[in-house]
């Protein structure tokens, strides 16, 4: 049997960004099978010399570099609590979040992504974070899910001049990995006091991740999708309904069908809250 060829460095590189891996963090590769090298005992204070003229140190103390200076998770979170508390408008919202310094994403992304369409519109969309292609646009869904998004709500005669479009991580994560708890929990003030300032009718939640942060289920998007939710936001209860995100449903086409019942049902409820109001 003769062996595969190994792959060229050029389709190495092809398969890597196919799979969403565009960006270096570091300039050599890190193998993280290897046994961690020992940690070196901490060192001494260095000596102090009393002279004459007074109290002198030899040895000045080293720079504190920024990952050794980051955050607590749980400092991280107040403070994010504490900024989009006080966020009047939404203007001043993406000012603070451009100016937080408690998310390490914001340091591996290319801009923060804020939010796309109408912010007096009567229906928000929340995806879970931004891609490769909302990093460097600085627009939420603009990529083959957002062309996917805009076709979806077209069909029920919506667009982005009448919905407004937003993730609950406005920071692309390296190579479109998965957010840790701990980043969406510092991230979910400011989403939530995102929602509050639009105050939609109808808060549509795009795909697993933004659906359990938001509303608080720990049931999988198959039992939730179609299903009616309150959101509080502490100034009204909104009503909710979890859905399919569109780059879910670019893999798995099959389900565009439910996804498509979940479209006329947002219809139906935006027909209802028209006539209400």
């Amino acid at each position: 049997m003769i062996p595969e060829p190994a792959p060229t460095l050029k389709q190495l590189l092809a398969f890597y960004l196919e799979a969403g891996v565009d960006c270096a963090l570091a300039e050599e590769p890190v193998n993280r099978l290897a046994e961690p090298e020992p940690v070196p005992a901490p060192r001494e204070a260095p000596p102090i010399e009393v002279t004459p003229v007074g109290i002198k140190r030899s040895v000045a103390a080293p720079a504190v570099l920024r990952s050794e200076a980051a955050t607590p998770p749980d400092v991280a979170i107040a403070s994010a609590r504490e900024a989009a508390r006080t966020a009047p408008t939404l203007e001043a919202l993406r000012e603070l979040m451009d100016k937080f310094e408690g998310c390490a994403l914001k340091y591996t992304a290319t801009r923060l992504v804020f939010a796309d369409g109408n912010p007096e519109a009567r229906i928000m969309f929340v995806g879970e974070a931004p891609g490769r292609d909302e990093d460097l646009e600085g627009l939420p869904f603009v990529g083959r899910s957002g062309k996917l998004l805009d076709r979806m709500i077209g069909a029920i005669g919506l667009d982005r001049g009448t919905a407004y479009i937003a993730n609950v991580i406005p920071w692309r994560p390296p190579g479109n990995r998965t957010p840790t708890p701990q980043e969406t929990q510092i991230c979910l003030p400011f989403i939530r006091r995102q929602i509050e300032l639009v105050d939609p009718d109808l808060l549509i939640t795009l795909g697993n991740p933004s659906t359990q942060a938001l509303l608080g289920t720990r049931e999988g998007i198959m039992r939730t999708r179609g299903r009616w939710f309150d959101y509080d936001t502490g100034t009204r209860v909104i009503r909710a309904l979890p859905t399919f995100h569109p780059a879910y449903l670019l893999r798995s086409p099959g389900y565009k069908r439910l996804a498509w019942q979940d479209l006329r049902a947002i219809a139906r409820a935006l027909e209802q809250a028209k006539s209400s109001s």
